[in-house]
Parts: C-alpha cells; sequence; structure tokens
C-alpha cells in the first residue's frame, strides 16, 4: 500500500498536492536508510514526503510485519507520538493525516492482544479525528459531513478513484472510534454514513487493502440478527468477495466471517472450517500482513475453544 503517493485529480473537490521535495533514491542497506532517515527527520521536518517516505512508511511496514506481538505492544506508542508530533507541524498535510489514521486504528486492533482493552475507547478516539480531519481536506466533503444521512451522499460524489486511499482510511478511522462506543443514536447515524463511504469504496475499486470495504461491509451487515435489522445475506456475499479478493490469505476476514455471519445464523460448519483455515495458515507466506494474521490466529484459538459455548 503506497499512502504516499495518491494522485489527485485536477478538480477543486480534491485537495490541492503537497510540494515535492524531490525524488528519493531508496538504500540498500537497512542501518544506513534507518540512520539516514533519522538525520532527515531532524532536518527536514517540514518535508512531509522525506519524512513519510523514510520514516514513516519504513517504519508502519516493519510494524506490519511483525510476529511477536509484545514488541509491538511495548514500541508502538513512541511511533504513535512521533506522528503526533508530527502533525502539530503539518496540520493539513494529507500523508500524515493518512499516516496517523492508519497508526491509530491499526494500534486499536492490536490493543485487546496487548491486555490494553481500557485504552481502545481513548486511542480510538485519535483514530476518529484523524480520519475526520483527512476525509475534510476534501471541500465537499467538509460541506456537507454534518447534514443528514439522506444527504449524505453529497459528501462523498466528489472522491474518485485516485482518493480511495484517503476514502477508505477516513471512513475506517471514523468507524474505529464507533466500534467502541456504546450504541448511541449519533454513533448508529455516523455508521450509516461510514456504510455510504464504504459502499463508494467498492464502487470505485473494491480490491483496495484486500477488499477491506467488503470486509467492512460484511461486518456491518451480519452483525446483527434479521429481525434486528440484519442482513445476512449482503454479509455473506460481501465476505465471500472479500474472500476472493485476498485468496484466502487476509485472515481477518475469515474470523469476521465465523464471527457475524456463521455464528449469527447458527452455522457451525461454516464457522469451524473458517477458524481452522485461519489457525492452519502459514504466517510466513504473507509477511507483509503477518501482525494482522497473527492478531488473527489468535482470536481464532480462542474462538475454536470456545465453539461449544456458541453452538
Amino acid at each position: 500500500m503506497e499512502s504516499d503517493q495518491i494522485n489527485f485529480s485536477a478538480n477543486g473537490d480534491s485537495p490541492p498536492p503537497e510540494a515535492d521535495c524531490g525524488k528519493q533514491n531508496h538504500m540498500s542497506k537497512p542501518i544506513r536508510r534507518t540512520v539516514f532517515a533519522l538525520i532527515l527527520l531532524v532536518l527536514f521536518s517540514g518535508c512531509t514526503t522525506v519524512v513519510v517516505n523514510y520514516v514513516i512508511d519504513p517504519t508502519f511496514e516493519n510494524l506490519q510485519q511483525q510476529t511477536d506481538l509484545n514488541l509491538v505492544c511495548e514500541g508502538a506508542p513512541s511511533f504513535l507520538l512521533i506522528i503526533d508530533s508530527l502533525i502539530v507541524s503539518n496540520p493539513q498535510s494529507l500523508k500524515m493525516l493518512m499516516a496517523g489514521t492508519q497508526a491509530y486504528a491499526s494500534y486499536t486492533a492490536v490493543l485487546a492482544e496487548c491486555n490494553r482493552d481500557e485504552r481502545m475507547g481513548q486511542l480510538s478516539l485519535k483514530a476518529k479525528k484523524y480520519g475526520l480531519t483527512l476525509l475534510g481536506l476534501f471541500p465537499k466533503f467538509k460541506e456537507n459531513m454534518e447534514k443528514p444521512v439522506t444527504e449524505f451522499e453529497n459528501a462523498i460524489s466528489g472522491f474518485n478513484k485516485n482518493d480511495v486511499d484517503a476514502l477508505f482510511w477516513g471512513g475506517y478511522g471514523w468507524a474505529t472510534n464507533i466500534m467502541h462506543q456504546d450504541g448511541s443514536p449519533a454513533a448508529l447515524a455516523d455508521l450509516l454514513k461510514i456504510e455510504q463511504i464504504m459502499l463508494k469504496v467498492v464502487e470505485l475499486e473494491d480490491t483496495y487493502y484486500n477488499g477491506a470495504a467488503h470486509l467492512f461491509l460484511g461486518v456491518y451487515y451480519g452483525s446483527r440478527p434479521s429481525m434486528y435489522g440484519g442482513q445476512p445475506e449482503k454479509s455473506r456475499q460481501h465476505f465471500e468477495k472479500a474472500l476472493a479478493i485476498s485468496n484466502h490469505q487476509f485472515l481477518a476476514v475469515q474470523v469476521a466471517f465465523a464471527e457475524n455471519y456463521a455464528r449469527m445464523t447458527f452455522d457451525r460448519d461454516l464457522y469451524g472450517k473458517l477458524l481452522q483455515e485461519v489457525v492452519d495458515f502459514p504466517l510466513e507466506s504473507r509477511p507483509e500482513l503477518s501482525l494482522t494474521n497473527q492478531v488473527a490466529k489468535r482470536k481464532a484459538r480462542r474462538l475454536l475453544d470456545q465453539i461449544d459455548d456458541f453452538f
């Protein structure tokens, strides 16, 4: 995923491009690159492209490749503090807001495995803040975001395929906070807006980030029984699409499919099959998804151990 290489259209709906600090050459030796990146961070913190390319992106990618969850739990907060400081210096930088939204949303998702559940609500607020600020860089969204759900389509009408990165992560950062609220009316209304955001992502580029918009919609439509407004068939369709797009290698899909469809429809065989597939998956086959997949594996084992409690 190249969040720092978004090409915006030239229409008035898109934010102005950030300054280009020149093409950067890839340094082959990790130690040299790390040292050079830290020097650049000190000398050129005002140059967003350099900071993102040489510090933020490599660090975020390294975190995503970690299989040692304890290391992530202990080290990620320092990374978040660095991002916060850089955003203070560049409050309208799309690149930095994207990095902040990704980092806070991703770390919030890991917190349960860090035994720090009490921090989820507070950190998810930062994911929402950065996500909405990111989306607010697009004039039409900023003008229409507070309007009723029935008029919210105007807020996302200005996004096009080149904006999918910002649209998805902005919506996901917003949703991260809603996941940790208690179902307030305001939160439910916001979910309807996020549904529209994710449907727009599917319309523009449904394969983005391993079909993650389909994953969100699968959870959204499947997390409630039919009698309470759930739509299990829609849920299954989106989960199956996400599985196909990810080639069954983005394990969060199988876990969510089991929890939010198979369990809700009392399909024990599908539930067990999906979770066993996660447990058996070799992490080394997709190193760039190691952190997400490791979290999914841990959860799948717990859910399999509890299968008799659910069926």
